[in-house]
């Protein structure tokens, strides 16, 4: 799978370049993923096809690069405040036993008894696969935050003093542009880590809204290739450099109950949400969490999410505001 990534070059200028392998050949005509996605949209072509035709300058050795923290955020917009981050939930089936059990509980219990987050989960069983350009089910949504929330992957995720909690939720994010027609493109996948508060969530599921809004990060590879349907990962929590929790997770298409089809019509059918040149990360769901197997981080905690066909995993710290 082609994948791009944005870094620092030596003088701490950004740049742009392809993955190959353990090498980064570095695109020498652009300065950000941004920048490529503009002259995309200039030539009437793709990200994909600009990528594929850009001209090579030099090679960085990946591996220094993470060494050094030089890896930045696959795509960022120049000025923050036109970057929207957003995401959706009860979007994922989980594993086959936890599937069966839900369904189970859904199908036995008397439906004026079921909670909200049960029925939410049921309209996207029954009807969360948009197809033929008929919108299905609209997903749960929440407000994130703009682009000054995105944390490099390598960085810190940093809990506010007054949270109650700070948790991984390991899920993919879906990147993309404006066009200048107003037209949202999708110009690729990110590995993600979307970060909340549990603690404040599971008070009240009102208190939703709060708990989202935290730090987060995502890639540190740009995916410009369509998923396969069936994506398998792994996500860690290291502390003193042994691993304190891991959990398999399932993800993509075939494991969720909405499509992306559906979610991204969901959250581009405003049209504040489609205003040309604007950068939109929504996160698409996560199936896993420390926090549901009692697991609280502490300061110093490693957060490792990865999915073999997304490259290099994305690694984030765990702090807490004091």
């Amino acid at each position: 799978m082609k994948r791009v990534i944005q870094f620092l070059d030596e003088d701490n200028r950004p740049a742009v370049g392809k993955v190959d392998g353990e090498s980064i050949l570095v695109i020498s005509d652009s300065r950000s993923v941004y920048e490529l996605v503009g002259k995309a949209f200039n030539s009437g072509t793709t990200l994909l096809n600009q990528v594929d035709i850009a001209a090579i300058g030099y090679v960085e050795e990946y591996e220094r690069l993470i060494r050094e923290n030089r890896v930045l955020l696959p795509l960022t917009h120049p000025d923050p405040y036109h970057a929207w981050i957003t995401g959706t939930g009860l979007t994922h089936l989980g594993s086959a036993s936890s599937r069966d059990a839900m369904h189970q509980k859904i199908k036995n219990q008397d439906q004026d008894s079921l909670t909200d987050s049960m029925r939410m989960f049921q309209m996207g069983l029954e009807n969360g696969k948009m197809a033929n350009s008929i919108p299905a089910n609209q997903p749960e949504w929440f407000y994130k935050g703009n682009g000054l929330m995105a944390i490099n992957p390598g960085g810190t995720l940093t809990s506010p003093s007054f949270a109650l909690d700070g948790g991984e939720e390991p899920e993919i994010a879906g990147l993309y542009v404006i066009s200048p027609k107003g037209d949202p493109v999708r110009i690729g996948f990110a590995l993600g880590n979307e970060f909340s508060d549990h603690k404040m969530e599971k008070i009240n599921y009102l208190y939703l809204a709060h708990s989202k809004l935290r730090p987060c990060s995502y890639g540190p590879e740009l995916v410009l290739d369509e998923l396969p349907s069936h994506l398998e990962g792994t996500c860690r929590i290291l502390r003193n450099k042994n691993t304190l929790w891991k959990k398999a997770f399932q993800t993509g298409e075939a494991n969720m109950s909405h499509n992306f089809a559906n979610l991204e019509y969901h959250q581009f059918k405003y049209p504040m949400f489609c205003q040309p040149g604007d950068v939109h990360i929504h996160y698409m769901g996560t199936s896993v969490l420390s926090f549901a197997d009692g697991i609280t981080l502490k300061k110093g905690d490693q957060i490792e999410i990865a999915i073999p066909e997304f490259g290099k995993p994305l690694v984030n710290t765990f702090a807490v505001q004091e």
